[in-house]
């Protein structure tokens, strides 16, 4: 059996990852620089990547960002109820994972990694841990 291993997206998989981030990005009333930084890409870029019939490529990282921030989107609307699930993203937090900081800001200043943390620890709450 052959090992295949994409080194680039396929089109359609970005496109989608890109328009369901920038819903999720307006659901989080995210700012364009917030926006931009979760997805590790220039504000400029952002703005041209959001639109439809986005031409450029995403690298490898940051479809696993945009992979890891739909499924946090999706775990908070299971774990909490409306307003809190779209708000908790910028509410300062005393967890493990945020030393009072706002997720958002602890997500940015970590980059994928802390990305990966924060979706697990969601993940974790939902399931009881």
């Amino acid at each position: 059996m052959e090992n295949l291993v994409l080194e680039r997206a396929a089109p359609d998989r970005q496109a989608v990852g890109l328009k369901a981030f920038a819903r999720i990005a307006d659901a989080w009333s995210l700012t364009l620089r917030e926006a931009a930084a979760l997805a590790d890409m220039s504000e400029s870029t952002w703005k041209r990547a959001k639109r439809p019939n986005f031409a450029g490529d995403l690298t490898h990282d940051q479809m696993l960002r945009l992979s890891a921030l739909i499924g946090l989107y999706k775990s908070l609307e299971l774990y909490f109820n409306e307003p809190i699930a779209v708000e908790w993203i910028k509410l300062p937090n005393r967890g493990p994972e945020f030393d009072g900081v706002r997720p958002v800001d602890a997500m940015i200043a970590g980059g994928l990694p802390k990305i990966l943390r924060v979706r697990s620890y969601v993940d974790a709450l939902r399931g009881g841990v």
